[in-house]
């Protein structure tokens, strides 16, 4: 057995571990960060849709996007390195989402939007026909699963329109963009351990004191931080603390369908975003002039919640059903006999906000329930986590007097409180990917 010790262990090596190992690790803290895969990001994150877009209902939602959306533009001078490997960039195709019943016609996201001062155009059914090819503009809702004899029936008139969000696009490759952020860390110090398990959480006199290693390692620090994604409730049941959380996490198997773009659409460098609750889908450009076609979990769909080290990697109906869905909007897309896309899991909390906080153990943090929305918000998490981190050790009582935290690009204080895991659950919640 050996013993090492560090200034911070972070469990996670996806896009929000290496982006608060990066954050750490420029404040001067000696971090090791530990992966039980082969690499940075190969969990959950190489599966991420990578979007980057604003239309949330809270003001905080929007604000927490908008600030990373700046990171992400000025991606190579934030991170001060060149990846041997490349380096992921940003690509701006735009945002549409419909006014429906389930949104509220969007009053609520416009709100915010116009809070934080972030531009949209409103669009009538007329005008959506200029963003999708050869739109069927009729209502669905409630949605269908393919089983029942109305799945693809409309249930009334037309859509009220849509916003159009400009500023709203992907990550190139969101497994390429972590690793960038892993070598940014290391030139600053910080240490990885990767094919590494961590099996128990140390405490001694009260409060963290390591992590103890499937091959009989311990490792020391006063700060362990859970970004462990899918597997964050049992690192969390480790820790003795789910107890004292009011809100839980859960690894949640989603499917994610691509299919070909209709005939003599380029939809590849031509199609926007979309998100369409009357539908229940939410679409955006793929490689290769393919639509990506993901889940807005509507109500008739069941969640799968599995255990994340054994659930079904081959695609059940789910995508199909997706796909097929999208069809109703887009008659002319082409449904393949065989399905590709992504079978992938989400850690997801009870209210599908993230819990950003500390715990009831001194010196263990959370980054959890992330999965699905907060890709795009990783920088920023990074860098307010890190606060956290040094509030919390300097003796400040996060639970009684939240965090503050002043954004860098933005000219918004984010009370850090909102994301803590003793809140009540959120009830103005989509309880979806859609935040």
């Amino acid at each position: 057995m050996t013993t090492a010790k560090y200034d911070a262990i972070i469990i996670g090596a996806g896009i929000i571990g290496n982006c608060i190992t990066y954050e750490l690790a420029r404040k001067g803290y000696r971090t090791l960060s530990v992966d039980k895969l082969g690499g940075s990001g190969f969990g959950s994150t190489s599966g991420s849709c990578a979007i980057i877009r604003f239309y949330y209902s809270s003001p905080e939602g929007v604000a927490l996007a908008r600030e990373g959306y700046y990171y992400w533009l000025n991606w190579p001078r934030y991170l001060k390195v060149a990846d041997p490997h490349g380096m992921a960039y940003y690509k701006n195709t735009g945002a549409m989402v419909f006014k429906t019943e389930v949104n509220h016609h969007l009053e609520k996201v416009m709100t915010s939007l116009d809070a934080l001062g972030v531009g949209y155009i409103e669009l009538s059914p007329e005008e959506v026909k200029d963003y999708i090819p050869n739109p069927d503009l009729r209502t669905y809702y409630p949605q269908k699963r393919m089983d029942d004899p109305a799945f693809g029936q409309s249930t009334g008139a037309q859509v009220t329109g849509a916003v159009f969000a400009p500023e709203s696009g992907y990550i190139s490759d969101p497994k390429l963009s972590t690793h960038n952020v892993e070598i940014a860390a290391r030139n600053l110090g910080a240490d990885f351990m990767f094919n590494t398990e961590v099996v128990d959480i140390l405490r001694s006199a009260g409060r963290v004191s390591g992590v103890a290693l499937s091959d009989g390692q311990t490792l020391q620090a006063p700060v362990v931080i859970n970004v462990a994604g899918p597997h964050s409730s049992r690192i969390n049941a480790m820790a003795g603390i789910i107890d004292q959380m009011n809100i839980k996490t859960r690894a949640l198997r989603v499917e994610v369908a691509h299919v070909p773009s209709p005939e003599g659409v380029d939809w590849e460098h031509g199609g926007v975003i979309t998100s369409d609750s009357d539908t229940g889908v939410y679409t955006r450009p793929e490689t290769g002039n393919h639509v990506l076609i993901g889940s807005e979990e509507p109500a008739c769909d069941p969640l799968e919640y599995v255990d994340p080290d054994d659930y079904n990697l081959e695609f059940t109906d789910q995508a199909r059903t997706q796909a097929m869905r999208e069809a109703m909007r887009i008659p002319d897309l082409p449904i393949p006999n065989r399905m590709q896309g992504v079978v992938d899991l989400y850690d997801v909390s009870d209210d599908w906000y993230p819990v950003y906080d500390k715990s009831s153990l001194p010196g263990y943090y959370l980054a959890i329930g992330t999965s699905g929305n907060q890709y795009k918000n990783a920088p920023v998490v990074g860098a307010f986590m890190s606060d956290l981190v040094q509030y919390c050790e300097s003796g400040h009582d996060h639970d009684t007097e939240p965090l503050q935290y002043r954004m860098k690009y933005i000219d918004y204080t984010l009370n850090i409180g909102f994301f803590s895991r003793n809140r009540e659950i959120n009830a103005e919640s989509s309880f979806s990917v859609i935040g």
